[in-house]
């Protein structure tokens, strides 16, 4: 049984900063990308910053420049440095893994349970 666990949410003040962390384990299939997401109340989920195996990362805009996406792949753990926090940021922040099964070919989606993260004097 696949499980991505998280860790490092909590209660920070504006402009202060956390860290993020997600381990996957259990997967038959090599992990490929990995990302997080996050879901405000009342909003839809939205993608954060994505990570491929090689490295390459992509940001969505209201957070370039001030979060940071990163991977261990011996460790099938992806981190997100996130610094100038705003209360914007403010939601349940989710990982999400894929691997790949080559013959036949099919892609697995996992996802963790999710991470408070509250941004708020």
């Amino acid at each position: 049984q696949v499980q991505l666990v998280e860790s490092g949410g909590g209660l920070v003040q504006p402009g202060g900063s956390l860290r993020l962390s997600c381990t996957a384990s259990g997967s038959p299939f090599s992990i490929n990308g990995m990302a997080w997401y996050r879901q405000a109340p009342g909003k839809e989920r939205e993608l954060v910053a994505a990570i491929t195996s090689g490295g390459s990362a992509n940001y969505v805009d209201s957070v370039k420049g001030r979060f940071t996406i990163s991977r261990d792949n011996a460790k099938s753990t992806v981190y997100l440095q996130m610094n100038s926090l705003e209360p914007e940021d403010t939601a349940v922040y989710y990982c999400k893994a894929d691997a790949i099964r080559a013959f036949p070919w099919q892609r697995f989606d996992y996802w963790g349970q999710g991470t408070q993260v509250t941004v708020s004097s």
